[in-house]
């Protein structure tokens, strides 16, 4: 469980890290109001825990450390987004279109009901 745990913990710092870096780079070259930065990373790390889920899988690397490592802690420093999108994806692949749909509008409306909630409560 702490060598998991530890391939978690490196990896989150990566792509923690990294997400900074792309904030840093787009932050450079964009300064208009859209949130590029924050968009590249979410559909980046989308493209890549498909792909790292797609590898991980036709190799039989179900159970390793490496897909800790890249899906759980990488993917989940870089973004959450990215699992979001998973999970959607495999509830639409299972014929759970309405529950799919639920949960992206639950996601949304309620996430930004806890900001504000948040601020209101920190005011």
């Amino acid at each position: 469980m702490l060598k998991t745990l530890f391939y978690i913990a490196v990896g989150g710092a990566f792509g923690s890290v990294l997400r900074f870096l792309t904030t840093v780079l787009v932050s450079k070259y964009w300064s208009a109001h859209f949130p590029l930065a924050t968009f590249i990373a979410n559909i980046l790390g989308c493209f890549l825990i498909g792909l790292i889920i797609g590898i991980v899988e036709k190799n039989n690397l179900a159970n390793s450390n490496l897909k800790w490592f890249l899906i759980t802690g990488f993917c989940g420093g870089f973004t959450t987004f990215s699992t979001f999108g998973y999970e959607n994806y495999t509830l639409f692949q299972n014929n759970n279109s309405l529950l799919a749909f639920l949960y992206i509008g639950l996601s949304v409306v309620m996430g930004l009901f806890a900001i504000w909630l948040g601020l209101i409560i920190s005011k």
